[in-house]
C-alpha cells in the first residue's frame, strides 16, 4: 500500500507536529511506515480551516454542492486499488471483500446528493397581530469526526458524506491503527476539487491530541464510532461545552433462533453476521440465543460450518478469517474464552492462535453471565445459549447493558415483529443477520450502544439546527 506519511489540512498535504508513529500489517506485524502524528497545533489549524471553509460552503447552492458530490464518484473509483490494498495491509481485511467498501461508499455519496435539496424549514402562526414565524434548518457548522479502525473507510464516511452535504464541514480524526484508510479518504475529496479546509484529516496519538479533539472551541458537534468506554469519555467532554454528539458504541448483539425458525438458512447468514472483518465489528452476532427444540440442530449446523471456514493471510482470496488488529486484541479476545471455559461453558469447536489470526470458537452450555455472552467479544468467537421459551429469549436478549442490533429467526413473520418489539435495542431484523443498514434508513443504539440516530432524514436532524426568525410586517 502507499505510504500515507503527511497529514491533510486546509487543502494541504504536511508534516505532523505531533511524535513518530508507526503504522503496522496486523498479519505479518511487518512495519509499513511512519510518520509525524498531529499535535494541538495541528488540530487548530484544521479546525480554524475547516471553519473558514465552511462559511463559504454553506452559502453555495443545492446544485453546487450535488455537483461536487458527484465528483466524489470518480474520485474513489480511480483509488479502488490502493483501497483494497490499504484495508487488506492496514486493516487485516480479507481481499475477497476488499471491493466492498468502495461499493459501499459510492451507494453513501448517492445517497447524499439528494440531501441538499431534502432540508426544509417550516413557517408557524403568531399570535401577535402583524408577525410571522419562520423556522430555519442551517449548518451546524464544524464537525468533529473520529472514526474506528474496523470498518477503515465506511464507518468514516457514514458521517463526513452527510455532514458535508448538510453545509457542514468536517475534520476527521482515525484510529492511530489505521491512519493511511484516512488518508485516501481525503486524497478522493482533493481529487474531486473540494474547497480546501472543508475535509480535512488529523491522524495522531490520542494521548496527545484526543480530549484536544473533543474540548476545542470551534467544533459544535463531534460523531464518533467505537467502543462504550471512549464514547463516554467523549459524551462527557462534549457536554461539559455544551457540544452535541452521535455515538455510535458497543453491542452485545443477539440472534434469536425460535423453534420454527429455518436453521439452515439462519446459519447461512452467520457467515456474515458474525465473521465479517474477522468478528471484529460491532454490529456482529455476540449471542446466539436458541431455543431448545431446534438447539442441537443448530449446533451441528453451526459447528459444521465454522469449520469449513478457511483462516490465515487476508491476501489470499480464498481466506474467509484473517487477523485481529493487533495483538492486544487477540489477548482480550483468549482472556474472553479462558475465563467462559472455567465457568462451565463447553467447546464445540476449539480455536487457536497462530500470531494475530484467532480461529473461531463456537462456544455451548453458555449462560449469559459468562464473559463471552455478557462482554462484547471483538473476534470470531459463537458463544450459544440454549433457552426454553420466547419469552425466555427475550429476557436472555435485553440482560445487557448494549442494546445495538440483533435479529429473529422465524417462519412466522407476525411473531418476529412481536419478539422484536420487546427486545430492547435500536435495531432488529427478522430472517436476516444484525449487520442489516442502509444509508437512507433509521439507524442508532440504545442504552450504551448509542446516541443519536442516523439515515436519511435523521441525518439532516443531526448536522442541521434549526433558528427561529420572525418578522413584524
Amino acid at each position: 500500500m502507499k505510504q500515507y506519511t503527511k497529514q491533510y489540512i486546509g487543502g494541504q498535504w504536511r508534516e505532523g507536529r505531533g511524535k513518530e508513529m508507526s503504522n503496522f500489517n496486523p498479519y505479518t506485524n511487518e512495519l509499513l511506515y511512519t510518520y509525524k502524528g498531529a499535535n494541538q497545533e495541528d488540530v487548530d489549524d484544521a479546525y480554524k480551516a475547516a471553519q473558514a471553509a465552511q462559511v463559504e460552503w454553506a452559502a453555495t447552492t443545492p446544485a453546487h454542492k450535488i455537483q461536487m458530490l458527484k465528483k466524489l464518484i470518480p474520485a474513489f473509483e480511480s483509488l479502488r486499488e490502493d483501497m483494497i490494498a490499504c484495508d487488506t495491509e492496514e486493516g487485516g481485511k480479507s481481499i475477497h471483500i476488499g471491493g466492498v467498501d468502495l461499493n459501499y461508499i459510492i451507494e453513501a455519496i448517492e445517497d447524499a446528493i439528494r440531501y441538499p435539496t431534502m432540508i426544509q424549514g417550516t413557517i408557524m402562526p403568531s399570535n401577535i397581530p402583524g408577525r410571522e414565524c419562520y423556522g430555519y434548518k442551517v449548518p451546524k457548522g464544524v464537525i468533529g469526526v473520529i472514526s474506528p479502525w474496523n470498518h477503515l473507510f465506511v464507518l468514516a464516511m457514514r458521517y463526513t458524506l452527510p455532514a458535508i452535504a448538510c453545509g457542514n464541514a468536517v475534520v476527521l480524526k482515525p484510529s492511530s491503527e489505521t491512519p493511511g484508510s484516512a488518508m485516501i479518504l481525503a486524497e478522493a475529496f482533493d481529487k474531486a476539487g473540494f474547497p480546501a479546509g472543508l475535509f480535512n484529516v488529523v491522524a495522531g496519538a490520542g494521548s496527545e491530541i484526543g480530549d484536544y479533539f473533543v474540548t476545542h472551541p470551534i467544533p459544535a458537534m463531534h460523531s464518533f464510532t467505537g467502543s462504550t468506554e471512549t464514547g463516554r469519555r467523549i459524551s462527557e467532554l462534549a457536554g461539559r461545552h455544551f457540544k452535541d454528539v452521535a455515538l455510535e458504541m458497543g453491542g452485545n448483539n443477539v440472534m434469536i433462533v425460535l423453534d420454527d425458525a429455518d436453521v439452515s438458512k439462519a446459519i447461512k447468514s452467520v457467515g456474515f453476521g458474525k465473521f465479517l472483518l474477522n468478528g471484529q465489528v460491532c454490529m456482529a452476532v455476540n449471542r446466539f440465543i436458541v431455543m431448545d427444540a431446534v438447539h442441537d440442530r443448530f449446533v451441528e449446523e453451526l459447528t459444521a460450518m465454522v469449520k469449513s471456514l478457511k483462516c490465515g493471510n487476508p491476501s489470499d482470496p480464498t481466506v474467509n478469517i484473517g487477523p485481529l488488529i493487533n495483538n492486544t486484541q487477540v489477548k482480550s479476545v483468549e482472556a474472553f474464552v479462558e475465563k467462559t471455559l472455567q465457568a462451565g461453558a463447553t467447546v464445540a469447536v476449539e480455536g487457536k492462535t497462530e500470531g494475530n489470526v484467532v480461529h473461531p470458537w463456537v462456544l455451548t452450555n453458555v449462560s449469559n453471565k459468562m464473559p463471552t455472552a455478557c462482554c462484547e467479544v471483538f473476534g470470531p468467537v459463537c458463544s450459544v445459549i440454549k433457552v426454553s421459551s420466547e419469552e425466555e429469549a427475550i429476557a436472555v436478549a435485553n440482560d445487557t447493558e448494549y442494546g445495538l442490533s440483533g435479529c429473529v429467526w422465524t417462519e412466522d413473520i407476525f411473531r418476529g415483529i412481536q419478539v422484536s418489539k420487546k427486545v430492547q435495542t435500536g435495531n432488529m431484523h427478522i430472517n436476516s443477520h444484525p449487520i442489516s443498514a442502509e444509508y437512507h434508513v433509521l439507524f442508532g443504539g440504545e442504552k450504551s450502544s448509542g446516541r443519536g440516530r442516523s439515515g436519511g432524514q435523521w441525518y439532516i436532524n443531526s448536522f442541521t439546527k434549526e433558528v427561529l426568525i420572525t418578522v413584524n410586517l
